[in-house]
């Protein structure tokens, strides 16, 4: 892949792991010439992948709202730095200049973010690999629900499957290097998004 969107906390969190780990992500994009699209802050996990991928000289391209740039919360060193009007247009921005996308630990943001490209995804508008890097079985409760979604049939097996996760990095990028998509057919036209 070419060009990985990463969802993730603009908070540290509390775990040193994890935030090693964001910042390992950064710099293993950079030794692979992977580029690197994300929201654009300077600070949390966002901060530290970015700073991963530039201290390697990796590409690194943020995608950040106007008024989120104006709280001087943008990282100044990017390769390249969109500004959009809405959450939405990030997301959209962000989706069309990638060929996949990784959740690492983050909050509602970062859930919100990740779960409407999946939907996407399941809609048929994309057939991008979707993959959560599960630093410390930071996800394990969430995967979890999802198992219980599929179970209690509000999940379709296949959609499920759609979502690659792995604990480490190199396990991850395999992974989604070697996704193959589901034969799922389209809801709606991708003009609809």
């Amino acid at each position: 892949m070419k060009s990985i969107a990463v969802f993730c906390g603009s908070s540290p969190g509390k775990d040193k792991e994890i935030i090693g780990k964001a910042f390992e992500l950064g710099a293993y994009f950079a030794e692979n010439n992977v580029q690197m699209v994300y929201g654009g802050g300077k600070v949390g996990l966002m901060g530290q992948i970015a700073q991963g991928a530039l201290e390697n000289r990796g590409k690194v391209i943020g995608v950040i709202p106007h008024f989120l740039k104006e709280k001087e919360v943008h990282h100044t060193g990017l390769s390249e730095l969109f500004l959009v009007d809405t959450m939405h247009e990030r997301k959209l921005q962000m989706h069309e200049l990638s060929d996949g996308v990784i959740m690492l630990p983050g909050g509602f943001g970062t859930l919100e973010e990740f779960f409407e490209m999946l939907t996407w995804g399941q809609l048929g508008l994309h057939q991008k690999p979707m993959g959560i890097l599960n630093i410390n079985g930071f996800f394990d409760d969430l995967l979890n629900m999802m198992r219980k979604m599929v179970a209690e049939q509000f999940l379709k097996e296949e959609n499920y499957r759609m979502l690659l996760v792995a604990d480490t990095i190199g396990e991850l990028l395999n992974k989604m290097e070697h996704y193959t998509p589901a034969l799922l057919p389209k809801w709606i036209d991708q003009d609809k998004i």
